[in-house]
């Protein structure tokens, strides 16, 4: 029996329409993060070289078309890994920085945290996690050029954190005053382009702890006079 045509939906078909669109939805997003996460272990295991559509779908099992569905190609990937691992930075920094009252040292954690690879290396003293971390690094500089609105949003989530953590600074009187973001992009732009800088010319070696830690030290002292009132 079909509704009278001038009526809209009764609320019980609302309610089941709209409970197999979420079903629905909560598939298609399983696998996508099943395609993301496979695509991430192949950075880690083998580089850029190793991460191949063919690849992914021998992980994961799932088909061409599946894949095809979800991403235009390789680089569209790349980009859902890289924003995937900076949505995951910026998540743990944030809980972190909420635990420090005095926002210089919330900021000298998210720089020195940045430097030292503690929210996406794989683990201190882990080669694989300079191989995955350096091909990120190929794709940041490659997708600021091809695909730089992408990026941005990309990075967005961490911009957000370092600019809540700048203007805190400012409200306090402890940080110059100025366009928190601009501050944040500025900051952030030096970071990404030192550690790109480090992780390519040691793509191949464990990661150096005590060399980053000393980068880390340096870069904040620099940041430091630079944004202190």
């Amino acid at each position: 029996m079909k509704p009278s045509s001038h009526l809209g939906p009764a609320r019980w078909e609302e309610r089941t329409a709209n409970r197999v669109l979420e079903t629905g939805r909560d598939q298609i997003l399983e696998r996508s993060r099943k395609i993301v996460e496979a695509a991430y272990e192949l950075l880690e295991e083998q580089g850029l070289d190793g991460l191949t559509i063919r690849a992914v779908l021998k992980r994961t099992g799932l088909s061409r078309r599946a894949f095809y569905e979800r991403f235009e190609g390789k680089d569209d990937l790349v980009l859902a890994v890289f924003e995937h691992s900076l949505r995951k930075a910026a998540s743990q920094l944030d809980e972190l920085v909420t635990t420090k009252a005095d926002p210089m040292e919330g900021l000298r954690l998210i720089v020195t945290s940045i430097v030292l690879g503690s929210m996406t290396l794989g683990g201190p003293g882990a080669a694989q996690s300079n191989r995955r971390s350096a091909a990120l690094s190929r794709e940041h500089l490659r997708l600021a050029e091809s695909r730089p609105g992408d990026l941005q949003a990309a990075l967005s989530p961490l911009l957000a954190v370092i600019t809540r953590q700048l203007s805190d600074g400012m409200e306090a009187g402890v940080i110059r005053g100025a366009d928190p973001q601009r501050m944040a992009a500025l900051v952030y732009n030096l970071l990404s382009t030192t550690v790109h800088t480090e992780l390519l010319a040691q793509e191949s070696a464990p990661p150096d702890r005590a060399q980053r830690t000393r980068l880390a030290e340096d870069i904040w002292e620099f940041c430091r006079r630079a944004i202190t009132a």
